[in-house]
């Protein structure tokens, strides 16, 4: 997984819950992808953003248009999961965010990924993000995220 190196990470933790598991405890590979929505919604919420106000204020919504995870260890049942997430792309309607899944632990890289989402509006049509989520997008997206929206 490429990273931008100027980029803030936020992290988050939870707890690998029995019922996200199979008959072995080890935790079923979709329940990462929703892993990565609680990264992103943490992520948000610690930028002082909420997906609640963007759909209540800003009639703004973000559906996932694409989502990649590479699976390298098995987290278990009780493990506790430290999800950093980061914004690794951005343009004046598209955010791609990255994820790492660690068991908090040692620390060991249990699975990465990325989604994409685009910004609509309530009609489902593309829309660039108001400004007062731009501004602080492009503040933790750090270097390369704000040279992308300028060659928009």
């Amino acid at each position: 997984m490429t990273t931008n190196p100027t980029a803030t990470v936020l992290e988050t933790r939870l707890r690998a819950r029995y019922a996200e598991t199979d008959q072995m405890n080890v935790v079923y590979h979709s329940n990462y992808i929703i892993w990565f929505e609680v990264g992103r919604v943490e992520f948000m919420r610690q930028l002082g953003i909420t997906y609640r106000e963007m759909e209540q204020e800003d009639q703004l919504h973000l559906p996932v248009v694409e989502v990649r995870c590479r699976y390298k260890a098995p987290a278990r049942y009780d493990d506790e999961i430290t999800i950093r997430t980061r914004i690794a792309r951005l343009r004046s309607s598209f955010i791609t965010f990255q994820y790492q899944v660690l068991r908090a632990e040692d620390g060991l890289l249990l699975a990465e990924g990325e989604s994409t989402h685009v910004a609509v509006n309530a009609k489902m049509e593309k829309s660039p993000f108001p400004e007062k989520y731009m501004s602080v997008f492009r503040t933790v997206a750090g270097r390369a995220a704000e040279a992308q929206t300028e060659a928009e």
